[in-house]
């Protein structure tokens, strides 16, 4: 079964290559405010993802798009230990997840799939995170796979339910995020049942990397190498850091004598991202070694030691030597011309390591493919529908589905579709459904009781919009 997808919080598209390379999926729409990541998403994609998800244009019209799974890499930065620890306090940052719950409360899909930063588990004494799983599970009704909780109603065990790290997924990097799945329940009901209690803790397939040698580049230009006097000041800045009782320092992650070496998590932030994921690189480290080189203060250092490559970040994420080859083993991925290279960093610091994505999505896809077989022909039915449409014909199932049989109940949701963008008479709907009109007027008094339709002036009826994007 083919499903459509929308991307929300886009960044370069690292979370909608996932699911495409776990199923044959469609993306309708993208959504990304920053420009010089829009400029590589279309770059990719040759699609615009120039789109706010706090703007209520946007909004309305994703309620005219009709999809299966909300995709969204939220900003992490009102949660992240280097951010501003403001969390939903952070008017510009921290209130997106609620943008996108809104957004799911009006367009009702059938699986909300979000990647966010390990720090979003201890945030705010906890407090971050049980709100947004409350918000999903409680208020908007959906399942979150993983979430439990204890006599108290009180979320438990929250590490090992959402938090995976990449060096677990076919990729050499150190890099933890919380992933939160959830199915909604008006979708699937009694069919979640068979859902496990966790996501996936480990690629299934062959690792894209067996170790961090394979991602490392066979030629690198001298500027990546360090100059003598910086590489002194990291190893002086180390120690002084040590004595303090601090952790943070530079880090040569393959240094002679370290066992199956892991780089460090890559990071947007650029400059400490890189300090932590330095390489000792002999062979091309005594090229280069002593030479001076414009724009160093000193000569390269004698050490071979130097930062990574972005072409060996963008290995550690997935982008590179995995997810954009051809049929031939050939790379498709690059980024726009003119895109500097401190961007290029930031890039795939920001983005998603793939190979992760790509295994929660198959067990996405596995499972909603598991429970559309145990469906019924009504069930069906209206898993074929998308956002107020498939609400008002789930409502109607709900509360006449007793005292209907299931023949009615499928031409009544005939006439959700037919009628719902005009009014009608009670004679237009017994035509219609092709009954009496004493039965089309109990239908009527049933559908008013229910509140799916609300009665107009001169004896018509017209269908509710039970959910508005303004509210």
């Amino acid at each position: 079964m083919k499903y459509k997808t929308i991307d929300l919080c886009a960044g370069i598209g690292g979370i909608r290559r996932g699911f495409e390379l776990a199923s044959d999926t469609k993306n309708m729409i993208a959504a990304e405010i920053d420009e010089w990541a829009c400029k590589t998403y279309e770059n990719i994609y040759h699609e615009n993802p120039r789109n706010d998800v706090t703007d209520i244009k946007f909004k309305e019209k994703l309620n005219s798009i009709h999809y299966d799974i909300l995709l969204a890499g939220f900003p992490c930065q009102a949660f992240s230990s280097v951010g501003l620890r403001q969390g939903f306090e952070d008017k510009t940052k921290g209130t997106i997840f609620f943008d996108i719950a809104s957004i799911i409360k009006m367009t009702r899909p059938k699986v909300v799939f979000l990647e966010n930063v390990q720090n979003l588990l201890s945030h705010d004494g906890k407090a971050t995170f049980r709100t947004i799983i409350d918000t999903l599970d409680r208020q908007l009704n959906y399942h979150v796979v993983g979430a439990e909780y204890n006599d108290k109603g009180e979320l438990i065990n929250v590490t090992d339910a959402f938090l995976r790290n990449s060096k677990n997924f076919g990729i050499p990097q150190n890099r933890p995020r919380v992933y939160i799945i959830a199915f909604s329940r008006d979708y699937f009901g009694v069919h979640l049942k068979c859902l496990p209690s966790k996501i996936p803790t480990c690629r299934t397939k062959k690792a894209i990397f067996d170790n961090l040698e394979d991602i490392l580049e066979d030629e690198v230009d001298a500027k990546y190498f360090l100059s003598s006097g910086y590489l002194e000041t990291l190893e002086k800045h180390i120690i002084n850091q040590r004595k303090k009782g601090y952790g943070f320092g530079y880090r040569i992650v393959n240094e002679p004598g370290i066992l199956n070496p892991v780089a460090n998590t890559v990071m947007a932030t650029g400059g400490s991202g890189k300090e932590r994921n330095l390489i000792y690189d002999e062979k091309n480290g005594n090229k280069y070694k002593g030479m001076n080189i414009k724009g160093k203060r000193s000569p390269i250092n004698e050490k071979c030691i130097r930062t990574m490559t972005p072409t060996e970040w963008g290995r550690l994420q997935g982008f590179l030597g995995y997810a954009f080859l051809d049929e031939n083993n050939n790379e498709k991925f690059e980024f726009p011309p003119n895109i500097p290279q401190g961007q290029q960093y930031k890039q795939f610091g920001n983005s998603v390591t793939i190979p992760v994505i790509e295994e929660m999505a198959c067990f996405i896809v596995k499972y909603l493919n598991l429970m559309y077989e145990q469906f019924n022909p009504l069930e069906k039915r209206l898993y074929s529908m998308y956002g107020n449409e498939f609400f008002l014909c789930k409502r109607i199932a709900n509360q006449l589905g007793k005292n209907m049989r299931n023949v009615t109940l499928d031409k009544l949701f005939n006439v959700v579709y037919f009628f719902r963008q005009n009014d009608f008479r009670v004679k237009e709907l017994a035509e219609f459904l092709n009954i009496s009109s004493a039965r089309a007027s109990q239908i009527v008094l049933q559908l008013l009781k229910a509140e799916c339709i609300y009665k107009e002036e001169k004896g018509r009826y017209r269908f509710k919009n039970l959910i508005s994007v303004t509210r």
